[in-house]
């Protein structure tokens, strides 16, 4: 597939011609359909400031499958959050097409749902099983249909006994459990999910990271997490793309142990530092070149 170009896109500085991807196959068989779901191709991300432009990305390519915990990792500021924006709809990129089902992403929609950061994203005057039911109003579905798939996640997310509660009562990884709920609930195509456990405590970060993963597998959604964390991204993903330091290239996707032991994840995660790190070595030489 041919990626439409945008004429006039401004080259960064810095940027060198390299193989940017390197897809490296750990023992063990995919867990994930074949079919794409989302294309990213040759997506470079700019923003205007007031006396120069300012590149998030630069012709990045990826693929998401069916059923991918897909993880997009980097150090911030490597255009990783605007990444998953622009595959929300909330960003067009300056130069490349990101489509979904082969269609071209032009804005919002419910079949691409987010999960961000901050605790607030539930309406604080909505109980929790309002705040579920909400982006439902998108479907077709009877009201009954509604509140019965709202009890249904709240459920799978733990928080039955505080479906009627307000979201200034819950703690805030309860408040992002009732996100991923929300955004659950609607059945989307794939589930966005910005560095959702970020700002949670290590313990609470854990417990969730492993909720997610028993409810992926119960349900096997399609998911693409950012995060700035190896260890995240090792434990919550299936493939991973690494970023490099901005502006955003390709430096590397992988697939993940899917049961290796704990020596081998140790192995894996030191080699992604060890990448990250030649990353960085490399763009400070080629600054101190130019």
């Amino acid at each position: 597939m041919k990626a439409s170009t945008i004429v006039g896109v401004a080259k960064p500085m810095g940027i060198v011609a390299r193989n940017t991807v390197t897809e490296t196959t750990l023992e063990r068989p995919r867990q994930n359909s074949s079919e794409v779901l989302v294309r990213a191709e040759n997506v470079t991300l700019q923003y205007a400031a007031r006396a120069s432009v300012v590149t998030a990305t630069w012709r990045v390519n990826f693929d998401v499958h069916y059923g991918d915990r897909y993880i997009l990792l980097g150090q911030s500021g490597c255009g990783k959050s605007s990444l998953l924006k622009a595959i929300g709809g909330f960003i067009r990129p300056s130069e490349g097409c990101i489509s979904i089902r082969g269609a071209p992403i032009n804005g919002p929609s419910p079949e691409r749902m987010m999960v961000f950061q901050e605790f607030d994203q539930l309406f604080p005057w909505k109980t929790v099983l309002e705040n579920v039911i909400f982006p439902m109003r998108a479907r077709s579905w009877t009201r009954k249909d509604r509140i019965e798939r709202a009890r249904s996640f709240i459920d799978k997310v733990g928080l039955t006994k505080f479906a009627n509660a307000y979201p200034h009562t819950l703690s805030g990884g309860m408040k992002q459990r009732a996100a991923i709920a929300r955004a659950m609930a609607i059945e989307p195509d794939i589930l966005l999910m910005d560095e959702p456990f970020a700002a949670l405590d290590a313990l609470t970060r854990a417990r969730l990271q492993d909720e997610l993963l028993r409810l992926w597998e119960e349900l096997r959604f399609t998911m693409l997490f950012v995060t700035h964390s190896i260890d995240e991204a090792v434990r919550v993903g299936s493939r991973i793309l690494v970023l490099s330091p901005h502006p955003g290239q390709v430096r590397a996707e992988l697939n993940c142990p899917a049961s290796g032991g704990q020596s081998e994840v140790k192995d894996f995660e030191q080699w992604i530092t060890s990448m990250l790190h030649e990353t960085n070595s490399e763009q400070v030489a080629e600054g101190n070149a130019v």
